[in-house]
């Protein structure tokens, strides 16, 4: 890859102001200063620097966010703050995308990536990648609620969703439930709630495939995926039987 090439994609400038840059000597390849933008160097094996301060430059990007309510899934808005603000820039010159959205006050597992194939494997409906959530619920929570969803529930528009596999963790005034899908239709947990005749108060989704929300992370937190992790947003998750 290009030197000058390699530096606008990490968020130097662009081409022109990289070229003024590396004619002020500021760019340095394994020590040694550079001028000329056009000599190839490979990122992951040599050492880059920009004004002494090490280039840190990726192909593609994958981050892990735990979503706090309250702040919408976008990548800009002139109104509210988007998950991207919460990265006070680190990444925000990789231009990461939301892989998917979570409502505004919608908590949990959110991957921003800079690989569109990668979204496309985890949203495509032909995929079926599952996702899972946990939800509190005004009313109680039934077995027929189990069995209505499991057959598919009729939305507000008439939409019949695919068939979803409720589980009750706790049935009373306030339920606690967890809920599969492998589709996402708009506000679709809260509108399947509704169509029963009952209402989220909290959502979060705790899984992607089977890539589960680090429980080390804060609200706001984020990190990069490992290379094990991308691998399990992409993988059908198998949930083992109790003995």
């Amino acid at each position: 890859m290009r030197l000058d090439k390699m530096l606008a994609n990490a968020g130097y400038g662009t081409r022109n102001e990289v070229k003024k840059a590396l004619k002020q000597g500021v760019v340095e390849v394994d020590g040694a200063v550079v001028k000329d933008g056009k000599l190839h160097v490979q990122p992951e094996r040599q050492s880059v620097c920009y004004a002494g301060t090490p280039v840190r430059y990726k192909a593609e990007l994958y981050l892990m966010l735990n979503k706090p309510a309250g702040v919408v899934t976008a990548t800009e808005d002139a109104r509210q703050k988007t998950v991207l603000d919460l990265m006070k820039n680190e990444w925000g010159h990789m231009k990461p995308f939301p892989v998917g959205r979570l409502d505004k006050d919608t908590t949990g597992l959110l991957l921003l990536t800079t690989d569109g194939a990668f979204s496309h494997e985890l949203m495509a409906p032909k995929k079926h990648i599952a996702k899972e959530y946990r939800a509190l619920v005004e009313g109680k929570v039934t077995q027929a609620d189990v069995e209505a969803f499991k057959n598919g529930v009729v939305l507000d528009d008439g939409y019949c969703t695919k068939p979803a596999q409720l589980e009750i963790e706790e049935s009373g005034p306030l339920s606690a439930i967890s809920l599969e899908l492998t589709e996402g239709k708009f506000h679709q947990v809260k509108r399947m709630f509704a169509a029963v005749g009952k209402k989220v108060i909290k959502l979060e989704r705790i899984r992607i495939g089977s890539l589960l929300l680090d429980s080390s992370l804060s609200k706001g937190g984020y990190r990069e995926l490992t290379p094990a992790e991308i691998q399990l947003a992409k993988t059908p998750y198998i949930k083992k039987k109790s003995l």
